[in-house]
């Protein structure tokens, strides 16, 4: 029998500093996320962050929470329920980081006498924190807990046509309504070094210029390229005018390199440059968060306006959008019934 699990990055439980410090705890241990040794990154994580950034990070959640409970939460289960009434198989949903877990997850998939799981990691593009954390425990868990069961892994659909379709529709129904100077693509950042290390090739991913319009097998795990690539898609379908669009990364911790250009360095420029209406979107989640929410929302709209914007427009992600629950609807039972076709 047949099933799916979705699974999206989570959040906590609650805004109480408590519940945020538990998450970040979980969160920022985690080897793919903050990926230097143990020893240095227990230091660094149980005896700075976690000491100073939890009460912050909790007015930031009070800022978005909404009375069902974490937005993201909530949207991916409507996401789940609007998926489970349009397709043939059971479908279960999942936090990488805090409730409900992975485990619970395939747990719920198991007692309804599934054992062939589809992982649908809710990132369009592959990175080592998203989707490669996600692939990496859903794995040890099965082999532990859950032997009897196959997986099979929706791939990164950064170029599918049908996202891209749908995605470029979202944002084109927002731009119908506002006379914008500039749309800024804006994807959750990533350590260079992740690219790298990454790179199967060991040796195509420079990030400079041209590595990642250069056709490469490190493309296939190549976080910046797929961003890219999501950007130029959703360009040609719109035909935005080159010059009227870019893209940028958000959310950098620490002090090493991260992708750049970094999104609220070109938020500010933006304004400081004469850019007077601004429309924003964020299409490395497929659910609103924290990170849209509030770091664009209101942190960048806020950096824009001081800079000398006038106008600012969030783009909401797909959420549970109907054309996107039936597109994610179609991928699975495609799947579901693929092996029926071949019989046949």
């Amino acid at each position: 029998m047949k099933g799916v699990l979705l699974v999206n990055l989570g959040s906590p439980k609650s805004t109480d500093p408590k519940d945020v410090k538990t998450y970040l705890g979980e969160f920022l241990m985690d080897e793919r996320v903050i990926d230097v040794p143990k020893f240095f990154r227990t230091i660094l994580v149980k005896g700075i962050v976690l000491n100073t950034r939890p009460k912050k990070s909790a007015e930031a959640y009070a800022k978005i929470w909404w009375k069902e409970g974490s937005p993201l939460i909530v949207l991916s289960e409507r996401l789940q329920k609007g998926v489970d009434e349009h397709t043939s198989v059971p479908i279960s949903l999942a936090m990488r980081y805090g409730q409900p877990t992975i485990k619970s997850g395939l747990q719920e998939l198991h007692d309804q006498g599934v054992d062939e799981v589809l992982l649908v990691p809710l990132y369009p593009q592959f990175a080592m924190a998203t989707t490669e954390t996600i692939l990496v425990l859903a794995e040890e868990l099965r082999r532990e807990h859950f032997p009897e069961m196959s997986f099979t892994t929706l791939p990164p659909f950064y170029n599918h046509p049908d996202y891209v379709t749908v995605l470029s529709r979202s944002i084109g129904e927002k731009l119908d309504e506002f006379d914008y100077d500039h749309l800024l693509f804006s994807y959750h950042g990533v350590p260079e070094r992740h690219i790298r290390k990454s790179d199967i090739t060991n040796s195509h991913c420079k990030i400079d210029g041209s590595c990642c319009q250069t056709p490469s097998k490190a493309h296939q795990f190549c976080y910046r390229h797929q961003c890219f690539e999501t950007t130029r898609g959703v360009a040609k379908t719109l035909g935005l005018k080159e010059g009227t669009y870019s893209t940028s990364f958000q959310s950098r911790l620490g002090f090493d390199p991260w992708l750049r250009p970094y999104t609220d360095r070109t938020v500010e420029k933006l304004g400081l440059e004469g850019t007077k209406k601004l429309a924003v979107v964020s299409p490395a989640f497929v659910s609103d968060c924290l990170e849209t929410l509030e770091e664009i929302n209101m942190e960048a709209r806020e950096i824009f306006e001081e800079s000398g914007g006038d106008d600012f427009m969030f783009i909401p992600c797909l959420n549970d959008r109907e054309d996107w629950v039936k597109t994610m609807s179609r991928w699975i039972d495609e799947w579901a019934h693929q092996n029926e076709k071949v019989n046949a």
